[in-house]
């Protein structure tokens, strides 16, 4: 039995459509990402399991129970919202022990020791007689998420809670978050616009876009094997490479349409029959070398760099060849300088075909890779 499952949800708002005919069923103790671009309704899915809103169309069930028509009081659930949504008026204390108060969950006694229990679960132990207002933002986050478990819901539901936190306080609760779910096993999902986090945090991911499942796989089957245009560029940076897929005497190989000269084998797997298809390659699979350094007799091109920008531990390039402009990701010490001639090569075991209906490439002759 799924400790979440939806079937056919559907809802609009006016004459709007926000999600179309979602089915998906989240295991107990699993971590699930929904993540999306803004507006591909990832957050009114999120408060329709929530029960904050209502679905047009569609079922809902919370271990094994149809809870589409219950109010969220009466759905074993706890929630934590992007602003956290701390009373002011409350000491961190009495914040987190407002579920239990509302909920008549055991007595005043029972209630402190399970909010003792909540504050150290977050490292706030010594905070319990703070007012919100005389913490930090990371301080109020953590406060957000004991008030969020310490009822022990049947399911954890959170929405953007880190977005409001600088780089390094991300990085940290997001280990943080890992580590307390690990610990707990409450089946979580969380939404997200941040391709990282879900990379990171996951078990599986939920690819949504324009209302509809993109995408759903663990974290490495989403990068590694994304199967749409939108999901490669928006799960990773990726370049997309227009070809035409043909038989080769070893088996197929993918022909760039821009550049007839470059044919790469394709690996078992890579999907997609013969014809027209885009060809994806991450960053990190482009091998660059200097003229002198390419070994003899390997497949590669020569190219030109274009530009280089610096991100520390690496550094991202953007390539010329014949036409196409690709976008690199080298180690931060690579050799290679704007104006140099490259030799430029691609992992053949990492190559992907695939699809998008309707859509101009995001690479071609001259033109700017999809965003990274």
């Amino acid at each position: 039995m799924a400790a979440v499952e939806l079937e056919g949800v559907s809802k609009s708002f006016g004459r709007t459509p926000v999600l179309r005919e979602v089915s998906l069923s989240v295991a107990h103790g699993e971590f699930v990402c929904l993540l999306g671009p803004s507006g591909c309704g990832k957050t009114t899915l999120l408060r329709i399991i929530a029960g904050l809103e209502t679905a047009d169309r569609g079922r809902v069930r919370i271990g094994g129970r149809d809870v589409t028509r219950l109010a969220p009081e009466d759905r074993d659930i706890s929630m934590m919202f992007q602003s956290y949504a701390l009373l002011p008026h409350l000491s961190v204390r009495e914040n987190v022990r407002f579920p239990l108060r509302m909920r008549r969950r055991g007595t005043r006694a029972e209630q402190m020791q399970r909010v003792a229990w909540a504050l150290a679960l977050v490292r706030l132990e010594g905070l319990a007689g703070r007012m919100p207002q005389a913490l930090s933002g990371g301080q109020q986050q953590r406060v957000a998420l004991a008030r969020a478990i310490v009822p022990r819901p049947t399911v954890l539901l959170l929405d953007e809670p880190l977005s409001n936190l600088d780089a390094r306080l991300r990085e940290d609760m997001q280990m943080e978050l890992i580590d307390i779910h690990r610990r707990l096993g409450i089946t979580t999902v969380l939404v997200t616009h941040d391709q990282e986090e879900a990379l990171s945090m996951a078990d599986r991911i939920v690819l949504l876009h324009d209302g509809r499942i993109e995408r759903v796989g663990t974290p490495d089957e989403v990068y590694s094997r994304p199967g749409s245009a939108f999901a490669s560029t928006f799960v990773g940076a990726a370049n997309l490479i227009p070809v035409t897929v043909e038989n080769g005497p070893r088996g197929p190989l993918a022909r760039f349409v821009a550049a007839p000269g470059i044919a790469l084998p394709l690996p078992a797997g890579a999907g997609g029959n013969v014809g027209r298809r885009l060809l994806m390659v991450r960053q990190e699979d482009v091998l660059l070398r200097t003229p002198s350094t390419a070994p003899p007799g390997a497949p590669a091109w020569p190219g030109t760099v274009d530009t280089r920008a610096f991100l520390g531990a690496r550094c991202r390039l953007l390539v010329t060849l014949e036409g196409l402009r690709l976008k690199c990701l080298q180690p931060g010490n690579a050799p290679f300088r704007p104006g140099e001639p490259v030799m430029v090569a691609f992992r053949p075991e990492r190559l992907q075909l695939v699809e998008e209906p309707n859509a101009a490439p995001a690479v071609g002759p001259d033109a700017t890779p999809g965003p990274s």
